[in-house]
């Protein structure tokens, strides 16, 4: 069984496509998704088929991001406007849209699997967030703000009281490297902006990645 992690999507369905094609995983695998589906990239209707799908094929915990959050929080008629100004207009086009009254045209299937999706994920050595977390706070205990908006850009927290290595996402790397600070790793290495996604296999650090065009590369990382 491998636990494999795969960083922000937004939309960029050819690059998860590739990743899925490469890491091909199994009943038994466990696929940590850290969230952003949607929003910026051209598909993320065909990001969403392809996450409903996973689901019957391995063991998928899919976390939720700040950009699905805010899909959801818009599909209940709560700040649309505000959504589709932070790239929610390509997410209504892939599903024919242009405006905040096309928010009714994704489908219910789509809405109930971000309705699934959950805030974080830890296993025995790792613990996974869409942005940040709260050091000295238990997982069960974390604020919505630091695991969803927080970035790495503006605080670096300490190493989790658990002592578990954290991977997350949010973060966007535009350099298309993973941020590796140790206690702490930022897998979003920004697909949608000529970057990749990236997909870490955490216990033997394989590493996929696929542009948006979804040519894909591989490398062993060493952290």
């Amino acid at each position: 069984m491998r636990t494999v992690a795969i960083g922000d999507i937004h939309g960029c369905v050819q690059a998860f496509r590739a990743i899925l094609d490469a890491v091909a995983p199994e009943h038994d695998d466990q696929v940590v998704t850290l969230g952003d589906y949607v929003d910026r990239g051209p598909d993320s209707r065909g990001v969403l088929d392809l996450l409903v799908r996973l689901e019957t094929e391995c063991r998928l915990v899919a976390l939720l991001g700040n950009h699905d959050d805010m899909l959801l929080q818009a599909s209940r008629g709560l700040y649309p406007t505000v959504y589709l100004e932070m790239g929610g207009l390509a997410t209504l086009a892939s599903y024919g849209g242009t405006g905040p009254e096309d928010i009714t045209l994704i489908p219910h299937e789509h809405i109930a699997f971000l309705e699934r999706c959950v805030d974080c994920f830890e296993i025995e050595t790792h613990i996974f967030v869409h942005a940040s977390y709260v050091p000295h706070l238990p997982m069960c205990e974390q604020p919505v703000l630091a695991l969803r908006w927080e970035s790495l850009r503006d605080d670096v927290p300490a190493p989790h009281h658990s002592g578990k290595v954290v991977i997350a996402g949010h973060t966007s790397q535009k350099n298309g490297e993973i941020l590796d600070l140790g206690h702490i790793k930022c897998i979003d290495t920004c697909c949608y902006g000529n970057g990749w996604l990236t997909a870490l296999d955490v216990c033997s650090g394989q590493i996929w990645q696929a542009n948006k065009a979804g040519v894909l590369r591989t490398k062993q990382f060493s952290g």
